[in-house]
């Protein structure tokens, strides 16, 4: 392939994302296969010549597309939204073009610098404290990393470094790091995403998952019980993971009530904020920033909200010097007369797990430069409209309930009575394909997350989706009400043969 064949090969696959995203509504929103579909219509080595772009590109239509679940459809309501936008598409092409990777200032100048100037964008933007900001003088910080669970993990690994400092001036006679991270313990909700365990299996701390109120928020008496009983039982505490936004039901623990008591008590605070955090740009939506000004380290997902393209998981750190203390490995060819002189060149290596990263702050600066604040408040609060549309929609029929009410983009409900009346539900929806929910479970209650996501969703995509819930629910109530009626036939003519036997 030569430069002009890049342009062309280039110009159709920008036409065919094009046509796809226009066109996406037209599509099952799930694939109609089964595993090993692919391997079926592939060879098994690599082809020995070059082939065409244009066959390749066929191939990707014909046979890739075919398998792919279609994040961007408007039909798509399961997980959460991992949105994109034509901005945050140009700015990955660029990036991916300009080949960069950025792990010290001198490796690519602008890599560097430019990050930095869209955290403080951003954190100004979501109105976060001041400690978080690069251009402050404090040591705070933010980088952008690739996902919350990285974020997390992150976190977890500098609260155990800060935390192993302590317990070897408190224990000299313990030598083994491993023995001293069996007295740590994490704490999060019992409502908190599963990479909040899976950093625990990873660190090799044990995590409690604390139980929640009515509201299935994580209250601050819960988490002080809890610090007592463990500091009686000789465990020390490093961290506890708060959540704005959880994955089944979007509910927000009580930030004001457990950051006082983890600056009281030396436990990290680090808030997960990977959907809801979009929302600290809306004045509507001030309060969910109570308690915010205690956190040590906070992450939120731009991929979700802010219409860039995963991954991009936007991190803060109040002192940088915590990660940089627990990940800094000094090699002399990593070194550069600028390093660790001025707040504008930050080792982004020492900031996170990996040494290499990628450009990723070029799509984000492109996306909020093509969007605009007001472009970006305006798609959080349509998200927030088209869930209180699909929520009248389930209050004004009878045959279902309400789990919680809606919050931000999620809606949670299930067909009222047995929970495999929902279940069925489901599973009816999920073989048409037409639209793609996923279930959760809370206090025995088994419901569906309807989660408005999307390419450019509208009202008739919400319309869309009640009438084929609503369709499906009869079938089954239906069905449910004929398997009655032939149950109480059966037993009536059981009865029927009786009285003629005793005759």
């Amino acid at each position: 392939m030569d430069f002009n064949d890049f342009r062309e090969f280039g110009k159709a696959a920008v036409d065919f994302i094009a046509d796809y995203l226009q066109n996406i509504r037209e599509r099952d929103v799930l694939p109609s296969v089964t595993p090993g579909f692919l391997h079926n219509q592939l060879p098994s080595e690599i082809p020995n010549k070059a082939e065409n772009w244009n066959i390749i590109l066929n191939d990707l239509e014909s046979i890739i597309v075919p398998g792919l679940t279609h994040w961007q459809s408007p039909n798509f309501h399961a997980y959460y939204p991992a949105e994109t936008s034509f901005g945050s598409i140009v700015g990955e092409l660029l990036s991916a073009g300009l080949g960069v990777v950025g792990f010290n200032w001198i490796c690519s100048p602008a890599c560097t610098e430019l990050e930095v100037i869209v955290m403080d964008w951003l954190a100004k933007f979501l109105n976060l404290p001041d400690y978080f900001l690069n251009e402050t003088n404090g040591p705070g910080g933010g980088i952008i990393q690739s996902t919350a669970s990285e974020s997390i993990f992150v976190a977890v690994l500098a609260a155990r470094n800060k935390a192993l400092k302590f317990l070897k001036l408190k224990y000299p006679n313990i030598d083994s790091n491993a023995e001293l991270y069996g007295k740590m313990i994490i704490y999060s909700s019992e409502q908190s995403n599963s990479c909040i365990e899976k950093a625990g299996l990873l660190s090799g701390i044990p995590v409690k998952l604390l139980k929640t109120d009515e509201m299935l928020s994580l209250r601050g008496d819960t988490l002080k019980e809890q610090i007592n009983n463990d500091l009686k039982n000789g465990l020390h505490p490093i961290i506890c993971i708060a959540t704005i936004g959880t994955t089944a039901t979007c509910a927000h623990d009580t930030l004001i009530e457990l950051g006082p008591i983890c600056v009281e008590n030396n436990i990290w605070f680090h808030i997960d904020a990977a959907y809801a955090g979009a929302a600290f740009c809306l004045p509507e939506y001030k309060h969910l920033l109570s308690g915010l000004e205690y956190a040590d380290s906070l992450n939120f997902n731009l991929h979700k909200f802010m219409r860039t393209n995963f991954d991009c998981c936007a991190m803060w750190y109040k002192d940088t010097n915590d990660v940089i203390n627990s990940f800094n490995v000094d090699r002399i060819y990593l070194r550069n007369k600028y390093e660790n002189q001025t707040k504008w060149a930050p080792e982004y290596r020492n900031w996170e797990i990996p040494l290499g990263r990628r450009f990723r702050a070029l799509k984000v600066w492109i996306t909020l430069r093509t969007l605009g604040g007001d472009g970006i408040r305006e798609f959080i609060r349509n998200h927030i409209h088209l869930a209180k549309i699909f929520e009248k929609f389930i209050e004004n029929d009878s045959r279902f309930e309400t789990i919680t009410k809606s919050s931000l983009g999620l809606v949670c409900f299930k067909i009222k009575g047995s929970n495999e009346l929902t279940k069925r539900l489901l599973e009816n929806l999920q073989e048409r394909k037409k639209i793609y929910l996923i279930e959760a479970k809370v206090n025995d209650k088994y419901f569906l997350r309807f989660s408005i996501c999307g390419f450019e969703p509208n009202e008739s995509d919400i319309a869309y989706a009640w009438e084929e819930i609503s369709e499906q629910t009869s079938k089954i109530l239906n069905h449910v009400e004929n398997v009655n009626k032939d149950e109480d036939f059966a037993e009536n003519l059981i009865i029927d043969k009786k009285s003629v036997a005793w005759f």
